[in-house]
């Protein structure tokens, strides 16, 4: 079973940067699309972005699209979520999680991820 920790969240203002990290251990990593998603108090976990299993491709959420760039090191076992020109409402905690299905396609349902992290607190001060 393939464990994820995600690093790299905290305080910043807004129009500020933050590179988010998350690292895998425990199975394969190459093969599996990954996603993040972000949940803020009191509203349900939203897809963020993705990353095809190839490396070819990604998929973006409206809200974040022209302002997040997903990555991923193979080598490293990690994935990286970079997300730039923060607005407040971009305070959540983000979790990144493994997709379910090997050499799957993208999904922005979490019920498609079947490994997720504990999360990484983001808060953006206007």
């Amino acid at each position: 079973q393939v464990q994820l920790v995600e690093s790299g969240g905290g305080l910043v203002q807004a129009g500020g940067s933050l590179t988010l990290s998350c690292t895998a251990s425990g199975g394969t990593f190459n093969t599996y699309t990954m996603g993040w998603f972000r949940q803020a108090p009191g509203k349900e976990r939203e897809f963020v972005s993705a990353l095809h299993w190839s490396g070819m491709s990604t998929n973006y959420a409206n809200s974040v699209k022209g302002r997040a760039i997903v990555s991923r090191d193979n080598a490293k076992n990690t994935v990286y979520l970079q997300l730039n020109s923060l607005k407040p409402e971009d305070t959540a905690v983000y979790y990144c999680a493994k997709r379910s299905l090997r050499y799957g396609s993208f999904s922005s349902r979490p019920d498609d991820f079947d490994s997720w992290g504990q999360g990484t607190q983001v808060t953006v001060s206007s």
